[in-house]
């Protein structure tokens, strides 16, 4: 019973990692032998990459209210094993990435979902550095502080020993 529940579960942690790869195929996925297209977002930068346009071709990025490929911001396919663009400065929001390759067929078209986090920048730089602590921390007294610090630990010691000797000599009658 209990080696029928685990090869059950390995069963299906194989098919679960099977699942992309299959996908990823080009004939499982679509049947027509081409490639298809990868999207990725960073920030607000968008890329798509191909390897079905091997004689260039051009994509483009679309909003939702965008629905025809000539409405979109257009970029040039690199050429190479795998074709790509880039889209820079994209705006927050749910895109439309499609591919169209220079002899007119479609490699694709993907939804890609760009989270631009906001760029944070400082116009002016701190005239000093941090100044922190009790006082006396804005102003250096090198001789004034080395003498203070000095007396603290001399009436430490000095305390102590009288303590000591009072201590021990109590315990000798």
């Amino acid at each position: 019973m209990r080696t029928t529940q685990i090869a059950v579960r390995a069963g299906l942690a194989v098919a679960a990692a099977a699942i992309p790869l299959a996908t990823a195929s080009p004939a499982l996925a679509g049947g027509t032998g081409v490639p298809g297209i990868t999207v990725t977002s960073s920030g607000s930068t968008v890329q798509v990459s191909t390897g079905a346009c091997g004689g260039g071709g051009t994509a483009s990025l679309m909003t939702g209210t965008q629905a025809d490929f000539g409405q979109g911001r257009q970029a040039t396919l690199s050429t190479g094993a795998t074709q790509s663009a880039t889209w820079t400065n994209v705006g927050s929001g749910t895109y439309s990435v499609s591919v169209v390759c220079g002899n007119g067929t479609t490699a694709g078209t993907r939804s890609v979902t760009v989270n631009a986090a906001p760029t944070l920048s400082s116009t002016a730089a701190p005239a000093a550095g941090v100044r922190g602590g009790l006082g006396g921390s804005a102003t250096d007294h090198r001789t004034l502080t080395l003498v203070g610090g000095g007396a603290l630990v001399l009436t430490g010691v000095v305390g102590t020993v009288l303590y000591l000797r009072r201590k021990n000599g109590s315990r000798q009658h």
